[in-house]
């Protein structure tokens, strides 16, 4: 293995969209959603080790998880997790990440990878990882895994590359965001547009040149704790200084910024999980479209539903089709998939009951 290698796993996020099976307390990527037998934390760090040494793999989350973490990854160390004790989306602890790392290693390599995308052909996954580093090893660059669109998607942020680059990796025009149905049926037509699935790799001197550049306040801010980082004093200055960093993502705060910007058109499956509908997707499903995890069924009349249950109990179902069926702990929800993108909405009313 190569000892320049780095990985940052984005494990912060509620995926207020499970609910309930995801909660504030205990969120979607502590969960085995697919009923595989691994979490998806799990499933994304086990992926990464393939290529990078378990102890230059950082987890990147909240304090509330940081048991959680400790028990699902028994193999990392307390050293290996960042705390945010301040919700400030991605530039900042990437940017907090990357400066802990050029500490230790400034010849370092870097993959940012959230930690609750489902990827099936790890070993393509695998080669597409090594391809990036190669690149980025020889050239000043920034660089993001594009995902070839499969249908105008309007969930999901789109990458334009240049489409006179017969390289390989491809020159990025511009970042558009997520758009609508017809906007998105254009994408497609063009054939130069891919979804942007927030999987990044960088040097970590080229990630930092380009803070520097584009975030020279945030990149001050933390400079200032510095001599900290790798130390005793790093977590007494992240708790004091943390929560005065700009609430902005990594995509606002430089990767739209930067011309250095280069997209890999990714060669394995991906499914970023962000719905019930899109797990509905990766489930193997009976002869009438129904997934079923964890749950014992008897199904008459139903088709296209998606049914989870971690009781031990039979579920019924007879008349119902395109629905999400949960059954977790003190919560039974039968929702219309078409309506799955209020699901996030529901949770401020349940806490109210």
């Amino acid at each position: 293995m190569n000892n320049n290698y780095y990985a940052i796993i984005m494990a912060g996020g509620v995926g207020s969209r499970f609910w309930p099976v995801s909660t504030t307390d205990y969120p979607k990527q502590f969960h085995d959603m697919l009923g595989s037998g691994d979490t998806l934390i799990q499933k994304t760090f086990s992926r990464l080790a393939k290529l990078i040494p378990t102890e230059n793999i950082y987890i990147l989350t909240n304090e509330r998880y940081n048991d959680l973490v400790l028990e699902q990854l028994p193999m990392v160390e307390q050293e290996q997790i960042l705390l945010e004790p301040a919700m400030r989306n991605t530039a900042p602890c990437i940017l907090y990440a990357s400066l802990k790392i050029k500490k230790q290693n400034p010849d370092a390599l870097m993959v940012v990878a959230p930690s609750d995308h489902w990827i099936e052909d790890e070993d393509e996954f695998g080669k597409n990882l090594k391809q990036c580093f190669d690149f980025c090893e020889k050239e000043d660059a920034l660089l993001t895994l594009g995902i070839q669109p499969t249908f105008p998607n309007t969930g999901f942020g789109y990458i334009e590359f240049d489409k006179s680059d017969e390289n390989s990796l491809k020159k990025v025009n511009q970042f558009r965001e997520k758009p609508d149905y017809e906007t998105a049926k254009s994408f497609l037509d063009a054939g130069n547009f891919l979804w942007n699935a927030g999987i990044f790799i960088w040097s970590v001197n080229s990630i930092i040149s380009s803070f520097e550049k584009f975030q020279p306040q945030m990149t001050a801010l933390f400079m200032n704790g510095y001599n900290d980082f790798n130390s005793a004093s790093e977590k007494d200055f992240i708790d004091n200084n943390y929560a005065n960093a700009e609430n902005i993502s990594i995509d606002y705060a430089v990767m739209e910024k930067a011309n250095n910007v280069y997209v890999l058109p990714a060669t394995f499956d991906w499914n970023d999980l962000g719905t019930w509908g899109s797990l509905h997707e990766k489930l193997d499903k009976d002869e009438n479209n129904n997934g079923v995890i964890n749950a014992k069924v008897i199904l008459e009349n139903a088709s296209n539903n998606i049914i989870r249950s971690d009781a031990d109990k039979i579920i019924v179902i007879n008349g119902l089709s395109d629905y999400i069926i949960v059954d977790k702990e003190g919560v039974l929800m039968i929702y219309p998939k078409s309506k799955e993108q209020d699901i996030k909405l529901i949770t401020s009313l349940a806490n109210d009951l």
